[in-house]
């Protein structure tokens, strides 16, 4: 079990689990069935020190830690980066978890370094995983950005999209960010409007996922289509339409909420 904690209790040992990071890929172990995380004491050989990193918690009373290796530093044979999104099925679950948790809070400590206010180098505060501007004051938490993620569903139908932004050529369910001063109800409507020119209804919560790539929460509904034609938009979307349980495109690799939100469609228009 991992608890999280932004206070180090006692001096870690060399079993302490690292999750390492180069230009956003994880460091692990890939000679090893459970392509396991590097130790405090297997890090601390590549960089020549023991790296003084941003503590996360335990998990199973073992410390945990997270931080970047620079490029000039070698890494052996033994050892690979890996794109997280390809670990998903790889890491037990609790693991990919802690490690997308370890990622927000190195593009978190990178991007806040120094004060967005008045440009002064900023200090971490030691009661709570924040920094602080000490001569203006300004206090910078971990940056979590919500989306909403849509399946809207019309007479059996699922409406799928093709976006000009994804990195395989799949079909998926809407999404987008929430604008200030917006509701996540609001926000769906909005994007299902904005992004296929259709109405709908009926909304409806199913379930939420971080998603670290780098810093959103996915906020998942299903949602009844209520009006309109599909007119996409060129800008953001190549092809959309609506698909029937026995006719699902090519569609995000399971783990996604994407994913699941498909999978739930499948089985519940299937019966």
């Amino acid at each position: 079990m991992f608890i999280r904690s932004s206070v180090i209790a006692g001096k870690p040992d060399e079993t302490a689990v690292m999750f390492c990071f180069r230009d956003g890929l994880l460091l692990i172990h890939k000679d090893t069935s459970q392509n396991s995380l590097p130790s405090l004491r297997e890090v601390s050989e590549l960089t020549g020190t023991p790296p003084a990193w941003l503590y996360l918690g335990e998990k199973d009373g073992i410390p945990c830690y997270c931080g970047t290796l620079d490029a000039g530093i070698p890494v052996p044979d033994s050892f690979e980066f890996c794109d997280m999104r390809q670990l998903y099925s790889v890491l037990e679950l609790e693991l990919w978890q802690m490690a997308g948790y370890a990622r927000q809070i190195v593009d978190w400590n990178h991007n806040f370094r120094y004060c967005g206010r008045c440009g002064r180098k900023t200090s971490y505060m030691h009661n709570e995983r924040a920094t602080v501007c000490h001569p203006c004051g300004l206090v910078n938490y971990p940056r979590i950005s919500p989306a909403m993620i849509v399946a809207v569903v019309r007479d059996g139908k699922i409406l799928l999209a093709q976006g000009r932004r994804f990195r395989l050529p799949f079909y998926s369910v809407l999404a987008g960010f929430v604008e200030p001063a917006e509701g996540l109800e609001e926000c769906v409507v909005r994007e299902v409007r904005e992004e296929v020119g259709i109405e709908i209804e009926n909304i409806r919560y199913f379930t939420s996922q971080p998603w670290p790539f780098p810093d959103s929460l996915m906020v998942a509904f299903f949602a009844d289509y209520k009006s309109g034609e599909i007119m996409i938009d060129p800008n953001e979307l190549i092809d959309a339409g609506w698909f029937t349980p026995d006719n699902i495109p090519t569609i995000p690799p399971a783990g996604s909420v994407a994913r699941k939100m498909i999978d739930k469609f499948v089985r519940t228009y299937k019966e």
